[in-house]
């Protein structure tokens, strides 16, 4: 009977490890199949968000390349003070347009483009200019000003092709 009794324990034992191996084999195969299931929900709402002229809108913007005015050579003499070396600044510019039609507009007023940055620049110190910030000041108040004097064409950017302080 003892004997009986030890096989009856086996029994329940190994009954017992069966089920909690395919309770655990479902629980996996749910969890796999609840991910595919939202990757695809995922998926599908991305499509359906993305209209079909975003492509082509994207591509229209990609394949229109700025176009760019030169501006004449420009060469001041800065602010110094009384017995302080006097010092040159010369810099050559370019206007970034963004379109070609747009290059015709400016081109009559290059003229009073070129006046309004000999003005500006002849009130600089040499100090103004130091440093990366010093040029970023500078190309943006160049902007600020080519475009009040292309009005009502508008400038992109101004962009440096060489500057030189002497």
């Amino acid at each position: 009977m003892a004997d009986n009794e030890a096989e009856g324990g086996a029994a329940t034992e190994v009954a017992e490890a069966a089920p909690s191996k395919k309770g655990k084999l479902k629980l996996i195969i749910a969890a796999a199949g609840f991910f595919v299931i939202i990757s695809a929900g995922i998926g599908g709402w991305m499509m359906m968000t993305r209209g079909p002229g975003d492509e082509k809108k994207a591509e229209a913007v990609a394949t229109k390349p700025p176009s760019y005015v030169d501006v004449p050579e420009i060469m001041v003499n800065l602010v110094s003070l009384p017995g302080e070396r006097v010092q040159y600044l010369k810099i050559k510019v370019v206007l970034e347009v963004k379109e070609d039609k747009q290059i015709e507009a400016i081109k009559p007023s290059m003229p009073r483009v070129s006046d309004i940055f000999q003005t500006y620049m002849r009130e600089l110190r040499a100090g103004d200019l130091n440093g990366s910030a010093g040029l970023f000041r500078l190309k943006e108040e160049l902007t600020r000003r080519v475009n009040a004097a292309v009005a009502p064409q508008q400038v992109s950017a101004v962009l440096f092709k060489e500057i030189v302080i002497q």
